[in-house]
């Protein structure tokens, strides 16, 4: 039997949940009918269902840009309302009884709708309110042409209206510095995918028992790629110690690190290697704060991954001054082709077999979605500074097998201070497929 279109069922659901709800408002009435006055009685059944045909009519013209306008523009709670978001900014707009406060509280969606892909910016708007992370930056760029489509930020216990923090360059690397050393490695023409590393030890530990490895070594290998997607340190350490800071600091040149962009946007993220000793091994597997990156520019190595180009940090034209206004060719060089696919291989194997492969899955994602998709990307976690607290990284892309024009960088960036959140790959994961429902339903 062949599938109703997205957008059909969408309208059946909402039908049906509507008349779902009508029952248990008749139901209830009738239960409540001798101790309610049938005044409030009618008011509050009509209310009920003008809420109803609010929901309904959203969901029905959801794809539909001049009727998210003209919702929003109506009840600036509307959307809020229908997702059951709570939060500490969006509480407050609302009195005892349930209506609007002071109007200098009430939900500010401008920020969303001047984006270029609103509902996928509403969606990341949801994420952060409903998470609620001590810091939180979503950032979605279009792969093709380098612009940013949706954005979201949340910090100080609220969501900001303007993106003030995608060029922070205080924000520890942690293993997305992993880059790098796989770049630099490839760069050598020492390593391939499948050379085989030491490990020695556990992956999340960096011990100087782990770097010395013995002549004649016949205990566990790993594959350099694999040693990228299972985020393990000591062998992307031994990696670094054996192709030199000389290497690493070329290759971290090429991906933006200790580059001064145009007007600061974004600020100039930092990498420094010493030429030998531990301090070179944690440099080269992100196992220090000294290493910093943007989210911004964690977009931009990104897309020079995929795109096989010198890096562009992304833009859009309404977020002056925190991105560049249009695209900007920068003097930077390039890596050689074999690179580029070692980059990309390696981010595909994290999310087939490695650190992002438990919440990049159809846990998180419509079975349909994820099998159309090929994914990559990278995790990193560390404790940070600056703002305090436990740093949580994704940054990755979701493309299209049937048509690779298609295609987008996803980066996910979560601080946390006594309480966790949801982890930055299922909230990447979450957007992605949100996406894949807007651009990769087929049209009948």
């Amino acid at each position: 039997m062949e599938r109703l279109p997205y957008a059909q069922r969408m309208r059946n659901r909402a039908i049906a949940i509507t008349v779902l709800i009508l029952i248990i408002v008749a139901i209830v009435h009738c239960s409540t009918k001798d101790e309610v006055a049938p005044t409030v009685e009618k008011q509050e059944t009509a209310l009920a269902i003008d809420s109803l045909a609010d929901t309904a009519a959203f969901i029905t013209d959801f794809s539909d840009t001049n009727a998210f306008d003209s919702i929003v523009s109506e009840n600036p709670n509307g959307l809020a309302a229908l997702t059951g978001i709570e939060d500490n900014d969006f509480d407050k707009s609302l009195d005892s009884t349930g209506t609007a406060g002071s109007t200098n509280n009430v939900r500010d969606t401008l920020h969303i709708k001047s984006q270029k892909n609103p509902f996928l910016a509403e969606k990341i708007d949801i994420l952060l309110r409903r998470y609620h992370p001590d810091l939180g930056i979503i950032l979605v760029v279009d792969t093709k042409t380098n612009e940013i489509i949706a954005w979201g930020e949340r910090r100080d216990g609220k969501i900001q209206n303007r993106p003030d923090w995608i060029g922070r360059p205080t924000f520890p690397a942690a293993s997305l510095a992993k880059l790098v050393t796989i770049a630099a490695a490839m760069e050598s023409n020492r390593y391939s995918l499948n050379t085989r590393i030491p490990m020695m030890g556990r992956h999340h530990t960096l011990y100087l028992n782990q770097l010395r490895v013995p002549e004649k070594y016949k205990g566990p290998t790993m594959e350099l790629s694999e040693a990228f997607a299972r985020s393990a340190n000591p062998p992307m350490a031994i990696v670094g110690k054996s192709v030199g800071a000389k290497r690493l600091l070329s290759a971290a040149a090429k991906l933006g690190y200790n580059k001064r962009f145009p007007g600061n946007a974004p600020n100039a993220s930092s990498y420094t290697a010493p030429d030998t000793g531990y301090g070179l091994a944690e440099v080269a597997c992100g196992f220090t704060t000294s290493t910093t990156l943007t989210p911004l520019l964690a977009a931009a190595q990104v897309r020079a991954i995929l795109t096989k180009k010198p890096l562009q940090i992304p833009w859009a034209r309404d977020m002056a001054p925190f991105a560049p206004q249009r695209s900007l060719a920068l003097d930077i060089g390039k890596f050689t082709e074999n690179t580029y696919y070692g980059l990309r291989e390696s981010m595909l194997r994290s999310v087939a077999q490695g650190t992002a492969h438990k919440h990049m899955s159809t846990k998180n994602m419509a079975k349909k979605n994820f099998e159309a998709l090929r994914l990559g990307g990278k995790t990193g976690s560390l404790d940070g500074k600056d703002p305090a607290g436990r740093y949580d990284w994704f940054m990755g892309f979701a493309e299209s097998r049937a048509n690779p024009s298609k295609s987008i960088v996803v980066i996910v960036m979560q601080m946390h201070k006594e309480i966790r959140s949801q982890p930055a790959t299922q909230v990447a994961a979450t957007v992605i497929n949100y996406w894949a429902h807007q651009n990769l339903e087929q049209k009948k």
